[in-house]
């Protein structure tokens, strides 16, 4: 099987559809008709209109000749799944398709993939889909190449062995799973959320090609868009931000707040979904390069015991956390939105992401999604045992995340 190392990547020689076309200046030369290739670390992505239709150069490119794509059911009913392993098997490449992905995936998902694909002896994996998909397609490689059970490598750089290339192809503009080396696993049965990450286990190429965004329905959209937004946010404050973090932030906001509103009411334009998925891009940039903070803990307990979509989750808790930290990165919050001519002063940051949510027709208050006020002492529990608390500017114990869910409830 070929390793993490072999092949040449095609820098920008994917297809895509001549478009309308888009000026210099501005955001306009993210999205312009050309498209473009560009290095992020050790990932190229590519961007376009149809760059879904390149798919077969770039795996030809990492020398593969039996892939496994790894989806969910509804990527799979949108046809996006059927015309990628038509791009794989166009040159030559054997693709099998596991679309056992479900929403927040379980280490029960990643078995059932690495089953799936263990008589196939795949040299190359492709997530397609959302967050959830890309993050059980890393957990698939971790189990093909060096195995043992996802629990093993909870934590950074626990796979001693090489893995396999692989793609990352987003379908919506959200998590930004494809420009981080983790995998955000649930461990089946205790809820807790494994952050399992590996340099190796980075995608070697990521395709951003916004068609694919355009079968989103609108709660889905929303809820992505908003979760890129607070990435964003988040990752901007934490205690491990940084010049290059910073960077990569102020440049995702300018992208998503501008091009919210128009992504998720506009399905027509594609300037404004490609807005997003290069925001949600550079989003995931932030994260690996700086973390994220209390509104991630808190809601990480709320998707694993509600029916709500994690960047709605985020965001229902996030303009609370963002008062919270108020009096200690004030300062930070007014430097992300210096250019948003909507939130011109720190303080308006909060009530901005919730003028958001209202657009986006997402969840306001934890009681509309059937919290109790009962509950909130067991979900401050497990909101001060997840690893995200421990970056938030502000210092948060069970007592305040315990304050927070009262005062979003």
């Amino acid at each position: 099987m070929a390793g993490p190392t072999s092949g040449a990547v095609p820098a920008a020689s994917a297809t895509v559809r001549p478009g309308s076309g888009a000026g210099p200046d501005g955001l306009d030369g993210f999205t312009n008709s050309a498209g473009w290739s560009s290095a992020l670390g050790s990932t190229r992505v590519i961007f376009g209109p149809g760059s879904l239709a390149g798919l077969g150069e770039i795996g030809a490119g990492l020398e593969a000749r039996k892939a496994l794509l790894v989806t969910d059911k509804g990527v799979r009913a949108a046809g996006h799944a059927d015309r990628a392993r038509d791009a794989l098997q166009g040159v030559g490449i054997t693709t099998v398709i596991f679309d056992g992905v479900e929403e927040n995936p379980t280490t029960r998902h990643v078995e059932e993939g690495a089953r799936f694909a263990q008589p196939h002896a795949i040299d190359l994996l492709v997530g397609l889909g959302g967050g959830s998909a890309m993050d059980c397609a890393k957990g698939i490689n971790f189990l093909l190449t060096n195995g043992g059970r996802m629990e093993d490598y909870w934590g950074t750089n626990l796979a001693a062995r090489p893995m396999l290339p692989s793609v990352g192809i987003p379908t919506t503009a959200g998590t930004g799973s494809e420009a981080q080396s983790y995998a955000l696993i649930e461990q089946e049965g205790s809820r807790r959320k494994m952050a399992c990450g590996d340099e190796k286990a980075r995608f070697r190429v990521v395709l951003l090609d916004p068609d694919l965004t355009a079968t989103m329905p609108r709660n889905v959209a929303a809820a992505a868009g908003v979760d890129a937004i607070s990435h964003v946010v988040e990752s901007y404050v934490t205690t491990r931000r940084n010049p290059i973090s910073r960077m990569f932030a102020r440049s995702a906001w300018r992208l998503l707040s501008e091009s919210f509103a128009d992504a998720i009411h506009r399905h027509e334009d594609v300037h404004a979904r490609g807005h997003m998925m290069v925001g949600a891009l550079l989003a995931g940039a932030s994260i690996e390069a700086s973390m994220l903070g209390a509104a991630h803990a808190c809601a990480n307990p709320i998707t694993s015991r509600y029916e709500l979509a994690h960047g709605a989750a985020v965001l229902l808790m996030l303009p609370h956390v963002v008062r919270f930290n108020e009096p200690v990165v004030g300062d930070l919050y007014e430097e992300l939105v210096r250019e948003d001519a909507a939130t011109t002063r720190s303080g308006d940051l909060a009530a901005r992401l919730e003028a958001m949510r209202r657009d986006g027709g997402l969840p306001e208050r934890l009681r509309d999604i059937g919290v109790t006020p009962a509950a909130l002492p067991d979900l401050a529990d497990e909101a001060a045992a997840q690893w995200t608390a421990g970056f938030n500017p502000r210092s948060v114990s069970r007592d305040e995340l315990l304050a927070l869910y009262e005062t979003a409830w």
